[in-house]
């Protein structure tokens, strides 16, 4: 998956299927022009399905909620997770958010370590993911 696409717009191919309308679907469903949410919608559900549809509404909503929860909180990165996702914070622009504040700040060492175990966070969170959907057995 190519996360530059979230940053520079959807002429960056993320990798992810049906993209367009994905992402179409998404920005019409955080704005407030019912007709381009019906539009988007009724796209969406015509390349991949009803299910789709639903999948998608319920992770634009979750991730509402999540974010306005965590910035109305003012919940900050733990050290660990702040030190695995500084590059792609980095790379992301995410720490131009006014939240980032809450988020400590690493030292030099810290950030020297981050890039270094940078090439492994993927493999790293997609170990986390599967253990915690039960595909993998904690060891």
């Amino acid at each position: 998956m190519n996360l530059q696409s979230v940053t520079n717009g959807s002429e960056i191919q993320s990798g992810v299927r049906c993209q367009d309308e994905l992402i179409r679907f998404a920005e019409a469903a955080i704005g407030h022009d019912e007709v381009k949410i019906t539009e988007a919608r009724q796209a969406l559900r015509e390349i991949m399905g009803d299910k789709a549809v639903v999948d998608a509404a319920g992770v634009i909503a979750n991730f509402q909620r999540m974010v306005r929860i965590a910035n109305g909180a003012g919940i900050p990165l733990d050290k660990p997770m702040a030190l695995v996702s500084a590059p792609m914070r980095s790379e992301l622009g995410l720490d131009n958010y006014a939240s980032s504040v809450n988020t400590p700040e690493l030292s030099l060492m810290q950030k020297i370590l981050a890039r270094l175990l940078n090439p492994l966070v993927p493999v790293l969170f997609k170990r986390i993911a599967k253990r915690v959907s039960g595909e993998e057995k904690a060891p």
